[in-house]
């Protein structure tokens, strides 16, 4: 059955799969990007993988007004999104002693309030329309566990804020039939990997991520996008209908693994 999916983030890596696997399904798709060049590229490609219909939006999800009118413009176009991937998301680092507030507000404001903003008007939209639907928001290993390198306190706080999120409107929105549910990607062979190294850099870096892979994932490799993409389109899906609540790890293992080998 052809659905409307709504995917922010959608210009590159895991949302941009995202898009690409439910394209090839034949849905309908609005897809939402900071970058509009990004998403109108991606919107592009959709369509020749088989969606049946494509709205690309540039907007920022920390903007009420943006969101409003994305969520709008899409039911508007495509029919209410049923099918929603809250992805959108950023990351800074710094020791907590020295992070700015600034920063610090502009990463929950995108990562946290991004999601929330995304889920109020596409629970509004659905409601008004009398329809179910599925949202799916991307969480992090780091709501879970710190991690080794540091700095990270504040992309933390956003993703363990998105985690208590989705169980609370799993709970209050189930009576009308919306399912909400986390994804957690691991390590993916995405451009966010990259963030903060110099282009010059980039190649060595991806290279020492691949070796520390081989001994610290237990199924030894980087993920890609397109297996992150495979849970997500399962959760936005009716396959997934008895699942609500829950967080679905993607991760190869990394969360499992205890540090000390004894």
């Amino acid at each position: 059955m052809t659905v409307t999916a709504l995917v922010t983030g959608a210009g590159s890596g895991i949302g941009r799969a995202v898009s690409f696997a439910l394209a090839a399904d034949g849905h309908k798709l609005g897809l939402v990007d900071i970058d509009g060049d990004r998403v109108e590229a991606v919107a592009t490609e959709s369509i020749g993988r088989g969606a049946n219909g494509v709205v690309p939006i540039a907007a920022d999800v920390s903007s009420e007004e943006d969101v409003r009118r994305c969520v709008a413009k899409i039911t508007d176009h495509l029919g209410p999104p049923t099918a929603t991937f809250a992805n959108a998301g950023i990351e800074v680092n710094g020791p907590a002693h020295e992070f700015p507030l600034a920063t610090w507000q502009q990463i929950l404001g995108v990562n946290l309030t991004g999601v929330f903003l995304t889920a109020k008007h596409v629970l509004r939209a659905l409601i008004d329309a009398g329809v179910g639907g599925s949202i799916v928001c991307t969480g992090s290993p780091s709501a879970f566990v710190g991690f080794a390198g540091g700095g990270n306190a504040a992309y933390s706080a956003s993703k363990g804020g998105i985690i208590a999120l989705v169980k609370s409107l799993a709970v209050d929105y189930a009576r009308h039939g919306v399912r909400v549910n986390a994804v957690v990607p691991g390590s993916i062979d995405t451009p966010h990997l990259s963030i903060g190294i110099p282009d010059a850099e980039r190649a060595a870096h991806l290279e020492g991520l691949e070796r520390s892979a081989g001994t610290q994932i237990p199924l030894g490799r980087l993920g890609r996008p397109e297996e992150v993409a495979e849970a997500v389109t399962w959760l936005l899906s009716t396959r997934a209908s008895y699942v609500t609540g829950s967080t679905v790890v993607c991760d190869g293992g990394l969360t499992a693994r205890s540090a000390n080998d004894f």
